[in-house]
């Protein structure tokens, strides 16, 4: 690096000394140049920041001396201005390139010396399990969404999701839900402002995918959805999947057949399903969807209350007029729809009575899931 300085300087001062400047102007840029040697060279060997910015002040700082060499230019005749100023800019390039060059060098070598004190060597052999270091595994409730999800899809179905703040025209409108319906009430959503909520319900991305896809189409929503309840087998945060068919001639047949393959996979083959007349504006006409006590099988015990049967979820044929609303000619198209929360899924299906057990994120329960 020096001898390169030295050849650099030694080139420009040949320069100047062939050059037609007058003599004192000559001996002063000379004298510099030589000077400078000695700078590039202290610039160079800067072991930190500080440093570095203390030289940068020194020489090229607003009173650094070599930008304390254009006030110079004054005595210089003004003929001779331009290439005296040409030399003493060459002169500053120089050092503002070797301060950039060096600074450059010093952050690398910072950035390498961090990542030598910070880094993991992933070779090293685990530390033994205790009882405080357990193997991590999925969340029950990300067990069963993964389940159900996996057996819609397995059946055509596709997967689509919304936004958690939506507005009340997707999450009540368009499901032909009237303004005087309870589910309306303040007290009975988070509501932000009068036209926006967190939703009640995955409904709504079914909502907005009727609004923008042409059918025929078959599609799961799951999601979080939000109420103010909460006790035993209510929650203020819960987990929905809400399922939606739109096609030509589809019927409540249809709908049947798919809850009771669903129950099927994702309980038992001898699980068996029970409709029972409902209303939803949503869909018309509606049902409650009944499964058999996974417990006792349908004979009867605490969890089912001794009825033999535990309430799942929701369904029916989509009402007409939600298609109306939403651009679907419901003179064509029918479809069906249906909703499962995941909380009370997977209280049915491992036998959990209280659904606050499920956020307790109590060890003992949830590793035997794992």
């Amino acid at each position: 690096m020096k001898d390169q300085i030295g050849k650099l300087i030694e080139a420009r001062r040949s320069a100047i000394e062939n050059s037609d400047l007058p003599e004192s102007v000559k001996s002063m840029l000379v004298r510099h140049y030589e000077l400078s040697v000695e700078g590039l060279k202290i610039i160079a060997e800067a072991g930190i920041f500080k440093e570095l910015n203390d030289l940068r002040v020194k020489y090229v700082g607003k009173s650094g001396e070599i930008t304390s060499l254009m006030k110079s230019l004054k005595d210089v005749p003004a003929d001779k201005r331009p290439l005296t100023g040409k030399f003493i800019n060459e002169l500053k390039t120089l050092f503002e390139n070797a301060i950039s060059e060096r600074e450059a060098l010093l952050a690398a070598s910072e950035r390498r010396s961090r990542e030598e004190r910070e880094s993991l060597d992933v070779t090293l052999s685990p530390p033994a399990t205790t009882a405080s270091s357990r193997p991590g595994a999925l969340h029950p409730l990300t067990l069963v969404k993964n389940d159900i999800v996996k057996i819609f899809t397995g059946m055509g179905f596709t997967i689509v999701d919304g936004p958690e703040v939506e507005y009340t025209k997707y999450n009540f409108g368009l499901l032909n839900i009237p303004e005087d319906h309870p589910a309306r009430d303040p007290a009975d959503s988070f509501y932000i402002t009068p036209d926006i909520l967190l939703r009640s319900q995955t409904s709504c991305v079914q909502a907005r995918t009727m609004e923008t896809m042409a059918p025929p189409f078959r599609i799961v929503c799951p999601g979080k959805v939000y109420r103010p309840d909460e006790d035993a087998t209510h929650s203020p945060m819960f987990q929905q999947i809400e399922g939606l068919v739109v096609d030509k001639h589809v019927t409540l047949s249809d709908l049947k057949a798919v809850l009771e393959e669903f129950a099927r996979k994702f309980f038992s083959a001898d699980t068996k399903v029970r409709f029972r007349p409902s209303f939803f504006p949503f869909t018309e006409p509606s049902v409650e969807v009944d499964l058999s006590c996974a417990m006792c099988g349908g004979k009867g015990c605490r969890l089912c209350k001794g009825t033999g049967w535990l309430e799942l979820l929701g369904a029916g044929v989509v009402n007409p007029a939600v298609f109306d609303m939403c651009g679907i000619d419901s003179s064509v198209y029918s479809g069906f729809a249906f909703g499962i929360g995941i909380e009370r899924a997977a209280m049915i299906k491992y036998g959990i009575p209280d659904m606050r057990l499920l956020f307790d994120n109590d060890v003992r329960i949830l590793e035997q899931f794992r």
